[in-house]
């Protein structure tokens, strides 16, 4: 449902707050080595979250990334995927046709909107904080 980069970044901004929590700062390289992630691709990926606010990127010997505790209870999914993937998750038709509406509705435009409708709940609703508290025992899920 999310693309690729979007993933991505769910899962590095994840492990940053992760380590965040634990008072760690953590690097471009053991992000990608611990989320099984290239290491290029997601330094462009953290660009953009850090470039937006997302997370907080530091330079020089002692650089990485980290994430305040009040920052990581404020963003929320939707965050991310609308700085990563834009809205259109939200608001294209499920099939790709570019004439679906409420007027002129796609075989499944009906059922999508309940789906569309819990799906922009979850995102609106889970931060950061509470996805990584909840991966925080089982690091190992982000490997998977």
């Amino acid at each position: 449902m999310f693309s690729k980069t979007c993933k991505y970044g769910i899962k590095a901004l994840v492990y940053i707050a992760i380590q965040s929590i634990e008072g760690k700062r953590v690097t471009i390289g053991e992000i990608s080595k611990k989320t099984d992630t290239p290491e290029a691709f997601t330094a462009k990926i953290l660009g953009t979250l850090s470039k937006n606010g997302l997370v907080l990127s530091f330079t020089g010997p002692n650089g990485g990334y980290e994430i305040s505790p009040d920052k990581m209870k404020s963003v929320k999914m939707s965050d991310i995927v609308s700085v990563i993937d834009g809205d259109e998750i939200i608001w294209q038709c499920p099939l790709g046709l570019t004439g679906c509406n409420d007027k002129n509705p796609c075989p499944v435009h009906d059922q999508y909107t309940e789906i569309r409708t819990k799906l922009r709940a979850m995102l609106e609703s889970t931060t950061v904080y509470d996805m990584a508290t909840k991966l925080q025992s089982d690091v190992q899920i982000l490997l998977r």
